[in-house]
C-alpha cells in the first residue's frame, strides 16, 4: 500500500502551481487549463482520503468533480471563444469588466433610430 504523503504533497503542489497560473497567466486559455490542474488536485486529494479510509465515498465526489470540470470546460471555451470574436485577443488583462458597452450606457435600450444610423439591421431584417 502507497503511503498518503506522497499523493497528498502531489496534490498539494498541483494546487499551488494551478493556483499561480490562474493568478499570473493572462491568456484565457491558459487560465482555463490552470483551474483544471486546481480541479485534477481536488480528486487526488479525495481518492487518497478513500484510500486511507476504506470507503467509497472520495470516488463518488472525485466524480462529481470531473462532471463539474467537464461543464466548466463547455463554458469556459465558449466564453474564450466569444472574447475572440469581440477583441481578436484572448489576453483576460484587456477585458474591461467596469465599462459600460459603447452601444448602450448604462443599460438603456438603444433607439431604433441610432441603431438605424449606425447601420445596424432592424427589426425587418433591412440595414439602416
Amino acid at each position: 500500500m502507497i503511503r498518503p504523503v506522497i499523493p497528498l504533497v502531489t496534490a498539494a503542489l498541483l494546487f499551488g502551481l494551478g493556483a499561480y497560473g490562474v493568478l499570473r497567466r493572462r491568456n484565457a486559455v491558459l487560465v482555463l487549463m490552470s483551474v483544471e490542474l486546481m480541479l485534477n488536485a481536488v480528486n487526488l486529494i479525495l481518492v487518497t482520503g478513500d484510500t486511507m479510509r476504506e470507503r467509497v465515498t472520495g470516488q463518488v465526489f472525485a466524480l462529481f468533480v470531473i462532471v463539474i470540470a467537464a461543464a466548466e470546460v463547455g463554458v469556459g471555451l465558449a466564453l474564450v471563444l466569444r472574447l475572440f470574436r469581440l477583441r481578436q485577443d484572448i489576453n483576460t488583462d484587456q477585458v474591461a469588466l467596469d465599462e459600460p458597452r459603447g452601444d448602450a450606457p448604462s443599460g438603456e435600450p438603444v433607439p431604433a433610430e441610432a441603431r438605424a444610423a449606425a447601420g445596424a439591421p432592424t427589426l425587418d431584417g433591412e440595414q439602416g
